[in-house]
């Protein structure tokens, strides 16, 4: 792919992404979304193997799907109210197919199963915008009319999310699946707080968006696809894969690193709304994902592969490491641990 085709899918990409976040109309937000769709597409199939190219139909089949039900869902409530503002969805049979449309959009169970698929067949760099900027725009539609949908519902789609997400990642041979699913698993911590701290929801966006880009760009770098071959990673690398060691327990929400912090508020806020069993489920969940996290970096920096490998060790090499990469594995690890000194000085 050219850099000037490249140059124009990632500004259609910011271009769909701002539209859909700044609209107050349906219309606008729906284009917004597809005009994310089609960006996306060229980015996911750009290496043209048939893996690819599947991965590409299936996300197209998908989103255009949920853009049917949320144009849908809007059109069934401009006829009841008159409205086409976003905020004003009032009809119940409106709320729940933007439910599910939005759930499609995300990714969030039980419309999950594109997800692990796509991600798979799609490039680490293409996958991390997959995981990250693009659950933004359906996720501040969701955001806007939160208080509209039925708590419910939404809480126990979060909790299947949390459950599905870390079971299915638990026998995944292929770094790019698991995290797909430890994607899954992070939205039910997202959607299970959204109805009563929508603050909450975006914090723990941010932090999970700033975690998985680290976790990407160092898989990047070391051109890691595999477990098996994140196991001979170490040679290349050393402190690369220590950091990546810490950045996927920050990722499992392990204290006293950053992931941790979105975990504690949730717990806490749930609480405080009498719904301590929920807290409970969802926290007992949690350790499902954990396992695949210390899998993963147990792969990456404790164990030497066996002598009867196939691979060869890679030459250590003494490149510098990406000045972005440092900085999100640090702030990736160290921000629960800095806060109450950042706190102090503000």
């Amino acid at each position: 792919m050219t850099p000037q085709a490249k140059l124009m899918f990632t500004t259609s990409l910011l271009l769909g992404t701002t539209i859909t976040i700044s609209s107050n109309h349906w219309i606008t937000a729906w284009a917004g979304l597809e005009i994310n769709t089609l960006a996306i597409l060229p980015l996911i199939s750009k290496s043209h193997h048939p893996r690819a190219i599947e991965a590409a139909t299936k996300y197209f089949l998908t989103q255009a799907a949920a853009s049917t039900l949320l144009l849908f869902s809007s059109m069934t409530n401009a006829w009841h109210t008159g409205q086409w503002d976003i905020t004003q969805l009032t009809h119940p049979l409106s709320c729940l197919i933007l439910t599910s449309a939005i759930a499609m959009k995300l990714g969030l169970a039980p419309f999950h199963f594109w997800f692990p698929e796509v991600l798979q067949g799609s490039p680490l760099t293409t996958g991390l915008l997959l995981s990250t900027a693009m659950k933004l725009p359906p996720l501040t539609l969701l955001l806007m009319t939160s208080h509209s949908l039925n708590p419910n519902l939404l809480t126990c789609m979060a909790i299947l999310s949390a459950a599905l997400g870390g079971w299915m990642g638990l026998n995944q041979t292929q770094v790019r699946k698991i995290l797909a699913f430890s994607s899954i698993s992070h939205l039910g911590w997202m959607i299970v707080i959204i109805s009563y701290a929508p603050k909450l929801t975006l914090l723990n966006f941010y932090l999970y968006a700033l975690m998985t880009t680290a976790v990407f760009l160092v898989l990047n770098t070391n051109k890691t696809l595999k477990l098996s071959t994140l196991m001979t990673t170490w040679t290349k690398n050393p402190p690369l894969n220590a950091m990546l060691l810490l950045t996927l327990l920050s990722l499992a929400g392990l204290p006293p690193l950053t992931g941790f912090l979105p975990k504690w508020l949730i717990i806490q806020e749930l609480t405080k709304q009498s719904m301590a069993p929920t807290a409970v489920v969802i926290s007992l969940l949690s350790l499902l994902g954990l396992y695949f996290y210390l899998r993963l970096a147990y792969c990456a920096t404790i164990t030497l592969p066996p002598h009867t490998t196939n691979h060869m060790k890679q030459w250590h090499t003494h490149k510098p490491t990406n000045t972005s990469i440092a900085i999100l594995t640090v702030a990736s690890t160290m921000l629960l641990p800095m806060s109450p000194m950042l706190s102090s000085v503000i």
